[in-house]
C-alpha cells in the first residue's frame, strides 16, 4: 500500500513535469510566432488544440501570455480564433538571471564615460554578432530576402526568437524581421542605444537601410524591423501586426 501511494505520488509529478515542460514548448513558440491562434500553435508542436488550450489557460492566469483580436484584415467563416502573445511576465520567464548585474553594469559605465561610453560598448557589443554571423549572411548570397531568412537562423542560434514575414505579394514590398524574444530586452529598456546599434548592423549584414518599427523594449510585443527588398514601393503602410 504504501509502495502504491508513493508509484502514484511519483506519477503525478511525472505528469507535473511533462505539462511545465509543454507550457515552455508552448510560450517559446508564441515568442517567436506570435501573434499565433491556439490552432496554429497545436499544428506547430503536434499537439491538440484542447491541449494547447489548456496550456494557454495556465499561462493566462500566470499572466505569461495574453490574446487579443485578430490583426484587421484576416477574413473567415465564424467567429475568428483569437492570437496570443508573451505579456511582460512571459518575457521575465525568458529572459536571464543576470539582467539586473548587466543594468548595473551599464549604468556604471554610463555614469564613468557618459553616453558616449554606453554607445561605444554597445556597438563593440554587435559587432561581436556581426562576426559570428556574417559568414551564412554571405553565403545566402545578395538578395535581402536570402540574407534576411540567413539573419534569421543565426538570430536562433544567438538566443533570439526570430522569424521573418512577408510584407506584400511575395515580398514584393518588403520582409518584417521579427524577434519575439530578445536576450537583452530589460537591460535595452533603460539603454535604447542597444537596439539602435542592433539596427545599424542589420543595415550593415542586409546591404540595405532597414527601419526598426517597434522594439520589446519599448513595450510592444515584438522587435520589428523592416527590410525593403529590390524594387520595393514607397510610402507603403508597414503592419507591425
Amino acid at each position: 500500500m504504501f509502495n502504491s501511494a508513493r508509484e502514484t505520488s511519483t506519477s503525478h509529478g511525472d505528469a507535473e513535469t511533462r505539462d511545465a515542460s509543454t507550457r515552455e514548448r508552448v510560450l517559446a513558440v508564441i515568442s517567436e510566432h506570435g501573434p499565433i491562434t491556439a490552432a496554429d500553435i497545436a499544428h506547430r508542436l503536434g499537439l491538440t488544440a484542447t491541449g494547447v488550450r489548456r496550456h494557454l489557460d495556465q499561462l493566462a492566469e500566470d499572466s505569461s501570455v495574453s490574446s487579443r483580436a485578430p490583426h484587421q484584415g484576416k477574413r473567415g467563416r465564424g467567429r475568428p480564433a483569437r492570437e496570443w502573445v508573451v505579456a511582460d511576465s512571459g518575457h521575465d520567464h525568458l529572459v536571464s538571471e543576470y539582467d539586473e548585474l548587466a543594468s548595473e553594469v551599464m549604468r556604471f559605465l554610463r555614469a564613468q564615460g557618459g553616453e558616449d561610453a554606453v554607445r561605444a560598448f554597445a556597438d563593440t557589443r554587435v559587432a561581436g554578432l556581426e562576426e559570428r554571423v556574417r559568414e551564412r549572411l554571405d553565403a545566402a548570397g545578395e538578395d535581402p530576402r536570402a540574407r534576411t531568412q540567413a539573419l534569421v537562423e543565426a538570430l536562433r542560434l544567438e538566443g533570439y526568437a526570430a522569424s521573418a514575414r512577408p510584407v506584400g505579394e511575395d515580398s514584393s514590398v518588403g520582409v518584417q524581421l521579427c524577434q519575439g524574444h530578445c536576450p537583452v530586452q530589460h537591460v535595452a529598456t533603460e539603454f535604447p542605444e542597444l537596439c539602435e546599434a542592433e539596427t545599424d548592423a542589420f543595415s550593415r549584414l542586409l546591404g540595405v537601410h532597414v527601419q526598426r518599427l517597434a522594439t520589446l523594449a519599448q513595450g510592444n510585443h515584438v522587435c520589428t524591423t523592416f527590410v525593403p527588398t529590390p524594387g520595393a514601393r514607397p510610402n507603403t503602410e508597414r503592419s507591425t501586426r
